[in-house]
C-alpha cells in the first residue's frame, strides 16, 4: 500500500474526484478537510505522509497558512489550486511546496506530480553529506549571503544525482553558472554539456537544432546533421530561456524525457540518449501553464528539482566581493593597473537596483576599468533612470519588464539603432542578435531597430 494522503479542499466534487483518483493508484486517503482547522484535527488524529493543499478554503486560513505549518512539522504537501494570480503564485513559492498542479488536470497528471513529488522528497531527505562538503566552494560562483549558500546546498545535493534540475531567475543572475556547477559535481562531468539558448532558436528550424536531420530531408539538407542532444549523450544538456520553446516543439522534448530517445528529421531510426536535463527560465512556468503557454505534463517533467536564484538586489552583502572579482579579471584581461574601488564607488554599487543583476555588475565593472585613468576606480556612470529610483514615490516604482525595456531601449540609443554587429545593441548588452530580438518583440519595442 502506498503512501497515506489528506485531501485539503472545500468543493465536495473536487475532492471526492481527488479521492477516487488516488485510491485507484494505491494510495491511502486519510479524509477530507474543508477549513485548516479541520486539517489540523485530521493530521492529529491519521498521521498522513502527504498533503494535497488547494488554496482558498473555508475559514478565515488560507491553503497558504496550512503551508507553513506543515512546513515546521517536516509534513510534505502539493498544491492543487485554480488560482494563478502572480501574487499568489509568489507566496506560494515561498512555502518551497514539493509540487503545485492548476485545476483542472487529468488523472494521470495527478498521479506523475506525486511521484516528481516523492522522488524529489525522497533525495532531500535521503541525501547526507560531510560538513566538510558542506563549506565547499564551487568555482564560478562568488558570494557569501545566505540565499546564495541556501542555492549552492541545493546544487550539491542535486548534482551526484540524474534528476532533471528547473533553474529559475531573472536576466543575469548566473543559470548558466549553475548549469554548469551541476555538471561539474556530477559523475558526468567528463563528458559534455551543451548549452541550447532557447530563445535564439529559428522557429523552422528548432526540431533539426535539437535533434539532428538526415541528409535531404528538406530543401537545404546537404548533409547530415547531428542534434544537440546526441551531442550531450552521456553528459549534460542545459537549455536555457525554456520557456520560449514554442508547444509543438514542447511535445517533442517531453518524449525525450520520457523515452529517452530521438528521431533525426527525415530518419526512420530511433536512437536513445543518456542526457541529463537542467533547464532555465526567467518566466513563472506555473503562470505559463495556467495561461496555456507551457505543457503541464513538461513542466512536472523539468520541474523535480527547482533552484531559484536570486536577485542581486537581494543579496547585496556579495557585490562589494562580486565588484572585486570583476575588477581583478578585467584589470588583468586589459593588462591595466587598477586595484581599488572608492568607498564613494562602492557606497553607489550598494545603492543602485541593479535590473540587469550579476551581468550588469560586471558589464559595469568591465567598461569602468577600460575608462579609469588612474588606479582607482573613483565612481561610476550608471544610468539615471535608475539612479533616480530613490526620489520615486512609494507605489509607483517600475516593474522589472519596464526596467529592461528601458535598459534595451538605452542601448539602442546609444547604438543608434543598431541591433546586431559591431557597436550594435546587442554587442552591447553581450547578447546574441536573436535573444535581443526576442526580447524586443516580447517587450513591444519598435520593430523597426535594425
Amino acid at each position: 500500500m502506498k503512501e497515506k494522503i489528506l485531501i485539503v479542499e472545500d468543493e465536495f466534487i473536487v475532492a471526492n474526484d481527488l479521492k477516487l483518483m488516488l485510491k485507484k493508484a494505491g494510495y491511502q486517503v486519510t479524509g477530507i478537510a474543508s477549513s485548516v482547522v479541520q486539517a489540523r484535527k485530521s493530521i492529529q488524529e491519521k498521521r498522513p505522509d502527504w498533503v494535497l493543499i488547494d488554496i482558498i478554503l473555508k475559514g478565515d486560513l488560507t491553503g497558504i497558512d496550512l503551508a507553513w505549518e506543515l512546513r515546521k512539522i517536516n509534513l510534505p504537501f502539493l498544491y492543487i489550486s485554480a488560482n494563478t494570480n502572480q501574487s499568489v503564485l509568489e507566496a506560494v513559492k515561498e512555502t518551497q511546496p514539493y509540487g503545485f498542479m492548476v485545476k483542472p488536470f487529468r488523472e494521470r497528471d495527478l498521479i506523475v506530480m506525486l511521484d516528481i513529488a516523492k522522488y524529489r522528497f525522497d533525495i532531500e531527505k535521503g541525501t547526507a553529506v560531510s560538513e566538510a562538503f558542506h563549506t565547499q566552494e564551487i568555482e564560478g560562483i562568488i558570494g557569501e549571503s545566505e540565499v546564495l549558500r541556501d542555492v549552492i546546498e541545493k546544487i550539491k545535493v542535486v548534482a551526484p544525482t540524474d534528476t532533471s534540475v528547473l533553474v529559475v531567475g531573472e536576466s543575469g543572475t548566473g543559470k548558466e553558472k549553475i548549469a554548469h556547477a551541476v555538471h561539474d559535481l556530477s559523475e558526468r562531468n567528463l563528458n559534455p554539456i551543451v548549452i541550447v539558448n532557447c530563445a535564439a532558436l529559428p522557429h523552422s528550424l528548432i526540431e533539426s537544432e535539437l535533434f539532428g536531420h538526415e541528409k535531404g530531408s528538406f530543401t537545404g539538407a546537404n548533409t547530415q546533421r547531428i542534434g544537440k542532444f546526441e551531442q550531450a549523450n552521456g553528459g549534460t544538456i542545459f537549455l536555457d530561456e525554456i520557456g520560449e520553446l514554442p508547444l509543438d516543439s514542447q511535445v517533442k522534448l517531453l518524449r525525450v524525457l520520457q523515452e529517452k530517445e530521438i528521431e533525426r528529421l527525415g530518419g526512420n531510426k530511433t536512437l536513445k540518449v543518456n542526457v541529463r536535463i537542467v533547464a532555465a527560465t526567467n518566466r513563472s512556468l506555473e503562470k505559463e501553464v495556467a495561461e496555456g503557454r507551457f505543457r503541464l505534463d513538461l513542466y512536472y517533467r523539468l520541474n523535480v528539482f527547482p533552484i531559484e536564484l536570486p536577485p542581486l538586489r537581494e543579496r547585496k552583502e556579495d557585490i562589494e566581493l562580486l565588484a572585486n572579482f570583476f575588477l581583478k579579471k578585467y584589470a588583468s584581461a586589459s593588462k591595466r593597473n587598477i586595484h581599488s574601488i572608492s568607498r564613494k564607488g562602492m557606497e553607489q554599487l550598494l545603492g543602485y537596483h541593479w535590473p540587469g543583476n550579476i551581468r550588469e555588475l560586471e558589464h559595469l565593472i568591465e567598461r569602468s576599468v577600460l575608462l579609469t585613468k588612474t588606479s582607482e576606480i573613483e565612481s561610476f556612470d550608471l544610468p539615471k533612470t535608475v539612479e533616480q529610483q530613490s526620489d520615486i514615490p512609494s507605489g509607483i516604482l517600475k516593474s522589472m519588464e519596464e526596467m529592461e525595456r528601458e535598459h534595451i531601449m538605452n542601448a539602442l540609443e546609444t547604438s543608434f539603432g543598431k541591433v546586431s554587429g559591431p557597436g550594435g545593441a546587442a554587442e552591447l548588452l553581450k547578447m546574441q542578435p536573436q535573444t535581443l530580438y526576442s526580447k524586443m518583440k516580447k517587450l513591444g519595442i519598435d520593430k523597426g531597430y535594425r
